[in-house]
């Protein structure tokens, strides 16, 4: 009898979907927050969130009125039938709600669907029963990312603004308190205090598949013309750090006694990019799996610290996109956390992302260079270790997102998602200015005034174009143009002309907007599931000679990368 129950017990935790009404409670709730925004029964609520956005949305409102009134006045006047009434353009406000309402739809319906097939259903052991599983956690994850950006994010930031006249600086945006930190918080929080509910433990699981996912869309936002600039930098800069600090834990590991096993697996780690590059190495160094688990802690350890303070830093130090994207992608250890730093420094727009990401991906590629460099090290210091098959593990253990990525790249450069040559999602037509982006009177003027300051022929001929023209032709005009509006005693007027012109001649591509907002959700799901995933358990296990190796090392490459980026990486406007 107590062997049949045992039996049953075993076929029983087979089946992973949990019976609950969970997911169709969640997706009942997003539909109806869905439902209230196109009814306009939140519009107090996001008239508080969208401050601003309500703001403009009133006084195009109050514009629109006043000038449709003058209208019916002027054709009363004259004696005419008043003219029929043109609609309101959507503003920004209402854009926010629309885009808020179809979402909702969507994932909501989606979720709701699924929730009904599951208390319908009678589980079974199989593939089915594995993706159903998953769902409850997936929406579990998404429906605390839709709080998050749409509530908090904007709650805090408004905070922070609210309280920059008194105490003098923006609390919100120097201690990062937009939606990925405080998602990333809101999951700790949860799987520390409160635990993950059962049914949704596996789906919380599958966080890495969105960063992951999130990382491949990246490839579409990038170009050959962007790593024609970034490229050569980041590999020079990713080659001396990788190196280096790989170098450097093998170096201190036997020092302090550490095992060889122990030393190698976290010199992947600390060196490449984290969790990833611990798991491929871990075959070749033969590592036990108490050596993976204490790497692993204090990777995350340090990946989390890092999260926090490099915006803040790059912050107080005025750090532009590139800059601190350069410094996150080089100077954290996991490539999770930089992908949070990134979006932490600047969670409204993708810039600093992606230059992040270049720099994340560059050190990637080193791993096949580190897993030869590490099995050699090894078998050196290790007597009697077996040998391994180099390129069976670079097959099984490299990044496959990595390889998407890639592939994303090249369809991008070739023009898939936008004109070939796209620069951070904006691509050059001088064909596509519209009438009403052309330079005015005044703008000549200023800019006929600047002529005397050309540098050179070819600068004072790109003005002379400009001038007559009234929009910029070439892109490489607008390259001397770029030049030229830094120009020393250049005044605000000729400034502003150069920078009209500049801008209107680039256009964003609607396929690279679109990937651009679903990267970010992408980026918000997986990094609120990944601060589930960071238990005080996992945090602690960051202890010993791993810790005193990693925080060595990880403190040297970070301060190592920040001077280096501060004296060598300059901004591309």
């Amino acid at each position: 009898m107590a062997q049949r129950a045992a039996t049953e017990g075993e076929e029983k935790s087979m089946v992973y979907t949990h019976k609950s009404p969970a997911l169709l409670v969640i997706g009942i709730v997003i539909l109806l927050w869905g439902w209230l925004n196109q009814a306009g029964s939140m519009d107090g609520l996001q008239a508080w969130l969208q401050p601003s956005a309500y703001k403009e949305q009133k006084q195009a409102l109050e514009k629109h009125q006043a000038a449709e009134k003058a209208a019916v006045e002027k054709a009363a006047a004259e004696g005419k039938p008043a003219p029929e009434a043109k609609p309101m353009k959507a503003g920004k406000f209402d854009a926010v709600k629309a885009k808020q309402a179809q979402l909702s739809y969507i994932v909501g319906g989606l979720f709701a669907l699924v929730g009904l097939f599951i208390l319908a259903w009678k589980p079974k052991e199989g593939n089915l029963d594995y993706f159903a599983s998953i769902v409850p956690g997936i929406a579990f994850i998404v429906v605390i990312a839709f709080a998050v950006r749409w509530m908090l994010d904007p709650i805090f930031g408004n905070w922070g603004k609210a309280a920059e006249p008194t105490l003098g600086w923006n609390f919100a945006r120097i201690f990062n308190l937009n939606y990925v930190v405080l998602g990333i918080v809101i999951g700790i929080i949860i799987v520390n205090l409160l635990r993950i509910p059962a049914w949704a433990a596996n789906g919380v699981r599958t966080a890495r598949f969105f960063l992951k996912t999130g990382v491949i869309l990246l490839g579409t936002l990038y170009s050959a013309a962007e790593l024609v600039q970034l490229g050569i930098l980041s590999v020079v800069l990713i080659g001396v750090f990788v190196l280096g600090s790989v170098g450097l834990v093998l170096m201190i590991g036997p020092r302090i006694n550490a095992t060889n096993s122990m030393t190698g697996v976290l010199s992947a780690g600390v060196g490449v990019c984290g969790v990833s590059a611990s798991v491929a190495a871990a075959p070749v160094v033969q590592a036990k799996a108490v050596d993976i688990a204490y790497t692993i802690g204090t990777i995350l350890l340090w990946g989390v610290l890092c999260m926090f303070i490099f915006p803040t830093i790059g912050h107080l130090l005025n750090m532009g996109p590139v800059q601190f994207g350069a410094w996150a992608g080089t100077g954290i250890l996991n490539s999770a956390q930089v992908a949070g730093a990134a979006l932490a420094f600047d969670p409204k727009g993708i810039e600093t992302l992606k230059v992040a990401e270049i720099f994340n991906i560059t050190r990637v590629l080193f791993l096949p260079i580190i897993v030869v460099w590490l099995a050699a090290w090894y078998v050196k210091r290790e007597v009697g270790a077996e040998k391994v098959d180099l390129g069976k593990v670079l097959v099984a253990k490299f990044p496959v997102f990595v390889i998407g990525f890639i592939l994303m790249f090249a369809a991008s450069s070739a023009g898939l998602f936008a004109p070939a040559g796209h620069y951070q999602g904006k691509y050059f037509s001088s064909t596509e200015i519209k009438e009403d982006k052309l330079l005015k009177e005044k703008d000549l003027a200023a800019l006929q005034s600047a002529l005397p300051l050309a540098r050179n022929e070819a600068e004072k001929k790109a003005l002379e174009d400009l001038i007559a023209n009234k929009k910029v032709l070439t892109r490489e005009q607008d390259n001397l143009l770029r030049g030229t509006a830094k120009l020393e005693g250049l005044d605000k007027g000729a400034q502003d002309a150069l920078g009209a012109a500049h801008k209107a001649a680039w256009h964003a591509s609607k396929v690279i907007g679109a990937y651009r907002d679903w990267i970010a959700w992408l980026f918000a799901i997986g990094l609120t599931g990944l601060g589930m995933q960071i238990t005080a358990k996992s945090l602690k296990q960051a202890g010993g000679k791993p810790l005193v190796i990693g925080s060595v090392v990880g403190l040297i490459k970070a301060l190592g990368s920040l001077v280096v980026v501060l004296l060598f990486v300059r901004e591309f406007v």
